[in-house]
C-alpha cells in the first residue's frame, strides 16, 4: 500500500491552562434564567416541551466546572492518533488509525451536527484492531468538518457537502487509500451519499444512517409502519427544526452565544441529544455526561459554535435530487432518528442496496447510544457492500 504523502502532519491536542480556567470561571459565573413552566415535577419527555429544564442544565454544569476532565480525552484522542493536512487552502483535522492487519478496509466516518469526532471515539480502536480474529477490519479515518473542531474555519462561502466529500476523496488519497469506503449519518450521512453519487471509481460503497430519497415520491404503497415514518420526519421538519432554519439563515446571530457563553453552547447541543436519543427523560439514560462534555468542551475550545453552524447555511437542502449512487449501499434506520425513509423511497437513490436493517432500539447517535450494536452493524453492513465488489 502507498505511504502517505508529507502534506500530512501530525497533531496533538492540548487546550491551554488559561483556557481550561477561563471555562470553569465562566461556568461559576453563569447567569440563568427562571425554570421552565412547564412539567418541571414529573420525569418523561414532556418535561423538554420548552427545551433543557433547569434543574438538568444545573448540574451537568456543576459536573462540567468540578468534576469533568477534559485531559483525559485529549489523551485519548493523541493516543488514537491525529494529523492535520490542508486541502483547498483549508487546513482539516482527522483521527487515524491503521489496522495491524493485511486485508483491512480503508474506511472514512464522517460525523455532523451537534457532533464531532467525539461521537466515534469508542468505536475506532475496535474496527481498526477487534478481538474477534474472524470480524473484518478497518484502517479508520475520522476527518473534523470544516469549521468543526481542529478543522480550520472557512474564511469564504463554499465549503458545502460537495466541496467537503471532494476534499474526503482527496484525504484518504493522501493517505495512499486511493479506494475507501464511507460511513455517515446526519451531514456525514449526506456528504457519504455524495461520495458514493459523485466519486464511485474511489468509493467501494457506504454504510449510512441518513438515506435521503429524491423529492416528490408518493406514500402509495408504503406499509403503516413506514407511513408513520414519513409522517414523523414531517413533523420534525415543521415542528422541531427551528435550530436548522437559524443556523442556515442566521449561523452568525446565534454563533455569538455559542463562542462567548459556554451555558449557551451546552443548552443548543444538550436539546438536541435529549431530543434524538432514544430515551424516556434524559440523555444520560443511554450517553455518559463525559461524552456529551466531550463533544461540547471540543466545540467551546476551539471556539467552533459559529462556524459549524455555517453547515447549515453552506448546505441546507442542497441535496442534488438527480444524484443517485450506484456503489453498493447499506442503510440503517434507527427507530428514534429524526428522519427515516422508507425502504421503497430510499433505493429511488441508492439503486443497489445490499442490506437494509431498522433495529429496535437507538437513535441519531447510535456509536455512543449503541455503540456495541452500532460496530456490529456497521461490520455486517460494510461486509455486504465489499462481498458485492468481489
Amino acid at each position: 500500500m502507498p505511504r502517505p504523502t508529507s502534506d500530512v502532519q501530525a497533531f496533538e491536542a492540548h487546550a491551554s491552562d488559561a483556557d481550561l480556567d477561563d471555562l470553569r470561571a465562566r461556568l461559576a459565573a453563569a447567569r440563568l434564567p427562571e425554570a421552565e413552566t412547564v412539567h418541571r415535577t414529573a420525569s418523561g419527555p414532556r418535561r423538554w416541551q420548552q427545551g433543557v429544564p433547569l434543574a438538568d442544565l444545573v448540574d451537568v454544569v456543576n459536573y462540567w466546572r468540578t468534576g469533568y476532565n477534559w485531559r483525559s480525552f485529549e489523551a485519548r484522542l493523541n493516543r488514537i492518533g491525529q494529523f492535520r493536512t490542508v486541502i483547498d487552502d483549508l487546513g482539516i483535522h482527522f483521527l487515524h488509525r491503521r489496522s495491524p492487519r493485511a486485508d483491512a478496509t480503508p474506511l472514512v466516518l464522517t460525523h455532523g451536527w451537534p457532533g464531532s469526532i467525539a461521537e466515534f471515539i469508542d468505536v475506532v480502536d475496535e474496527l481498526a484492531d477487534p478481538e474477534d480474529a474472524d470480524a473484518p477490519t478497518f484502517h479508520v479515518v475520522v476527518p473534523s468538518l470544516p469549521g468543526f473542531g481542529y478543522s480550520d474555519k472557512p474564511a469564504t462561502t463554499g465549503w458545502g457537502t460537495e466541496k467537503i466529500a471532494a476534499a474526503w476523496v482527496e484525504l484518504m488519497g493522501r493517505l495512499g487509500y486511493g479506494k475507501f469506503a464511507a460511513h455517515g449519518g446526519d451531514w456525514g450521512g449526506n456528504i457519504t451519499t455524495v461520495l458514493g453519487g459523485r466519486f464511485p471509481a474511489h468509493v467501494l460503497g457506504i454504510h449510512t444512517t441518513f438515506a435521503e430519497a429524491p423529492p416528490g415520491l408518493t406514500t402509495d404503497g408504503l406499509t403503516a409502519v413506514e407511513r408513520r415514518w414519513t409522517e414523523d420526519t414531517r413533523d420534525f421538519w415543521r415542528h422541531r427544526a427551528a435550530y436548522a432554519k437559524q443556523q442556515a439563515t442566521r449561523p452568525q446571530t446565534i454563533g455569538y452565544s455559542l463562542v462567548d457563553s459556554p451555558v449557551g453552547l451546552l443548552a443548543w447541543i444538550l436539546d438536541k441529544f435529549a431530543e434524538w436519543s432514544d430515551t424516556e427523560d434524559s440523555p444520560f439514560e443511554t450517553i455518559s455526561r463525559d461524552r456529551i462534555l466531550d463533544d461540547v468542551t471540543l466545540y467551546w475550545l476551539t471556539r467552533t459554535g459559529a462556524s459549524s453552524a455555517r453547515i447549515y447555511y453552506e448546505s441546507h437542502n442542497s441535496l442534488d435530487p438527480e444524484l443517485r449512487v450506484d456503489v453498493p449501499s447499506a442503510i440503517t434506520m434507527y427507530p428514534r432518528d429524526i428522519e427515516k425513509s422508507p425502504r421503497a423511497w430510499a433505493q429511488e437513490r441508492y439503486r443497489q442496496i445490499v442490506r437494509w436493517r431498522s433495529p429496535e432500539t437507538g437513535g441519531h447517535f447510535p456509536s455512543l447510544e449503541v455503540p456495541e450494536y452500532f460496530v456490529k452493524d456497521l461490520r455486517e453492513g460494510l461486509a455486504a457492500v465489499l462481498a458485492a465488489n468481489r
